[in-house]
């Protein structure tokens, strides 16, 4: 009764289902790892270099340098780009002040646009593969569900038409179809924490970035805002 109980015979007694279920839950369980890891990593660099990040912006003798410096310490880019976002608002509005149907716009709207769009770009790319953590999270119980009522059917099945039933022919069958019901639990589990710890580690990112924004928001309205002409553009399309 032992060696019916293994994987390997629960694999060459499934049939079409049942394998279908099985690669199923095996590829949903390796992409969602993959997401996990990489989103792990992204939190990782970005909590890491925010810190260095902001000093060595608020640091730097100009915007143009301060764009830089902020570059080569932000890993993850977030930062970087809510810089280039409002310098070259400003840039563009002093440019155009004066033409187009932003003629009447002054300089804290336009910039105050230029970094509400960029953080719901940023959010989007950060809170990207979310969606999918869920989504693995909240199917993948039901569908080994969905493989352990098959199997249990097709264990009913091969037992129909004997005149006796016997507990070893019974216990095997079943126990390898309830593995199905493990099985979606194995991948849904890791999927629906990670989910959480992602949800609360992109509040305080974006958190982090709102503020940014603030300050930033206050410098180039108020402060002094020399944005260095070509040399800014030329720096953005290197980002």
């Amino acid at each position: 009764m032992q060696s019916q109980l293994g994987l390997a015979h629960f694999w060459s007694q499934g049939d079409l289902i049942t394998h279908a279920v099985s690669i199923l839950l095996l590829l949903l369980s390796v992409a969602s790892w993959m997401v996990i890891v990489r989103k792990t990593l992204g939190q990782w660099q970005a909590g890491r270099s925010h810190d260095r990040a902001m000093a060595a912006f608020w640091q730097a003798g100009s915007l143009p340098e301060a764009i830089e410096a902020l570059k080569a310490e932000d890993k993850a880019g977030i930062y970087t780009h809510l810089a280039y976002a409002g310098a070259l608002a400003v840039q563009a509005h002093e440019q155009n002040a004066s033409r187009g149907i932003g003629a009447g716009v002054n300089v804290s709207e336009a910039v105050t646009r230029a970094l509400r769009s960029q953080i719901v770009k940023s959010q989007t790319g950060i809170e990207s593969g979310l969606t999918f953590l869920a989504s693995v999270g909240s199917t993948a119980p039901f569908i080994g569900l969905f493989g352990t009522v098959w199997g249990i059917y097709h264990a009913l099945v091969g037992l129909s038409g004997a005149t006796t039933v016997v507990l070893d022919k019974v216990a095997g069958p079943v126990g390898e179809a309830l593995i199905m019901t493990a099985a979606g639990l194995f991948v849904a589990i890791p999927a629906v924490l990670a989910y959480n710890a992602f949800t609360r580690a992109n509040r305080i990112t974006l958190a982090l970035l709102d503020g940014f924004a603030h300050d930033l928001h206050a410098y180039l309205t108020t402060g002094t805002r020399a944005v260095g002409g070509l040399q800014l553009v030329g720096a953005a399309r290197r980002a």
